[in-house]
């Protein structure tokens, strides 16, 4: 059988319902929020623009609170005193900005000294409101949420919602609305500041990157006419003396050519820097190359008593390839270089050409001091030297290996190196069989 609802019933029945829809909405009021929530949490992680952020986090802010209005007060250390910065939302409001906030006597310099937040239903009734704000805007203030802007456990600045725009007032969810926001405003900021301090950083290396450069530039062109005069003079003299005399005379000879090698790398490598390398494109035999520069250090071996072996590709390849042959030649003569400068009397250093598919692979190893593991990323760098300078053993201005890597890459070619101290070091150079220029 039916049975029928009686009064009491149905009043029970729909106070359920009624009870049912506004867990419903206050559920429905949550995702909104959450979404919106995470909403700003997606910008603050995807934009360096403080502006468009800041002012949207504000119309957020306003939106999940039903407020007529938010503003934000940053503290000014030189000043000691709170200041209205841009992302208001509401046009009068926006006249605030810049104008100053003392911390005494007023709601803000209150939230923020006492780094919580305050609520105020009436503002005309608390002596702390400061109506200079409400007179310059033209906007008439009722009641603030404010709230601290806190990174790092230090308050920047001050959040305020102003004009809560129903019958009930701010509440608890409002107080914690503004307190999560506020924390994406300040993290906003701090993002700011920090990317304003690295891109000042970034602006003072490139400042002094240039001067360097402009520096090695002038230095090494100015030092290559006397250079030639003295070289040139030198070389003259030589002829015409004997004996002790002609005996200094090479030595001056000597310093002056290792000072236009010096000069010349400095050339080379202010090129590279400036990414104008000219290549002078040809082909020829890297097998002749190579043997050409090894012939070329035979005595230095010699002196050092050095074991050296080569290793060549099989058969007769001459082990063709399309590059620059000065630069080539260059960047093999300097990696042969280093081999003998760190390698002590009696070491070996082993050279190997291969050809593997369309590159070319120029290995070489030594069983000198090697490159200290935490050093090892470094030894690259213009001008850098793997001990100190005021004790080093070892000579050069430290760019032979900053050279190499810039004419390896010109030619589309890498460079890479293994090393152990103690042990030596291996220098592997990757080039393309023909470069599309």
């Amino acid at each position: 059988m039916l049975k029928y609802l009686d009064n009491s019933d149905k009043n029970n029945y729909e106070s359920i319902i009624e009870q049912y829809k506004e867990k419903v909405a206050h559920l429905e009021y949550r995702v909104a929020y959450l979404e919106r929530i995470a909403k700003v949490s997606q910008t603050l992680n995807s934009t360096l623009d403080l502006d468009a952020l800041l002012k949207s986090i504000t119309q957020v802010a306003t939106g999940l609170t039903n407020t007529e209005a938010c503003s934000l007060l940053l503290y000014d250390e030189d000043a000691g005193e709170l200041k209205f910065i841009p992302a208001t939302i509401s046009t009068v409001a926006e006249k605030l900005v810049g104008i100053p906030v003392p911390l005494d006597g007023s709601i803000a310099g209150w939230v923020f000294k006492k780094g919580r937040p305050m609520l105020i239903r009436s503002v005309q009734d608390d002596p702390r409101w400061n109506q200079q704000v409400d007179e310059l805007s033209e906007f008439q203030t009722r009641s603030i949420l404010g709230v601290p802007l806190i990174i790092k456990r230090q308050v920047i600045g001050v959040l305020e919602l102003l004009n809560k725009q129903d019958d009930i007032g701010f509440t608890q969810d409002d107080i914690q609305i503004a307190t999560t926001l506020a924390s994406h405003v300040a993290v906003a900021i701090e993002n700011a500041r920090l990317w304003r301090d690295i891109q000042h950083a970034y602006s003072k290396l490139e400042e002094v990157e240039q001067l360097k450069t402009d520096f090695v530039n002038l230095a090494s062109h100015e030092l290559r006419t006397p250079l030639a005069v003295i070289l040139g003079y030198a070389s003259f003299l030589q002829d015409e003396v004997s004996g002790h005399a002609s005996e200094q005379l090479e030595m001056v000879l000597s310093s002056a050519l290792k000072l236009r090698n010096l000069i010349d790398d400095m050339i080379n490598l202010g090129h590279i820097k400036a990414q104008d390398v000219a290549l002078d494109v040809e082909i020829f035999s890297m097998r002749e190359l190579v043997a050409e520069v090894v012939a070329e250090f035979d005595t230095l071996f010699a002196a050092k008593a050095l074991r050296v072996k080569t290793k060549f590709s099989e058969g007769d390849d001459p082990v063709n390839i399309e590059a620059d042959r000065q630069k080539i030649y260059l960047v093999v003569a300097n990696l042969i270089s280093n081999a003998v400068k760190f390698t002590p009397e009696g070491g070996a250093i082993f050279i190997e050409l291969a050809r593997k598919a369309q590159k070319i692979y120029i290995r070489i190893a030594d069983t000198g001091v090697g490159i200290p593991k935490d050093r090892i990323g470094k030894i690259f760098e213009d001008f850098y030297q793997a001990e100190p300078s005021l004790t080093r053993r070892f000579d050069g201005l430290g760019i032979g290996l900053s050279i190499v890597k810039g004419l390896v890459e010109s030619h589309h070619g890498t460079i890479s190196v293994k090393s152990a101290e103690g042990k030596g070091s291996q220098f592997t150079v990757q080039l393309p069989i023909s470069i599309d220029l």
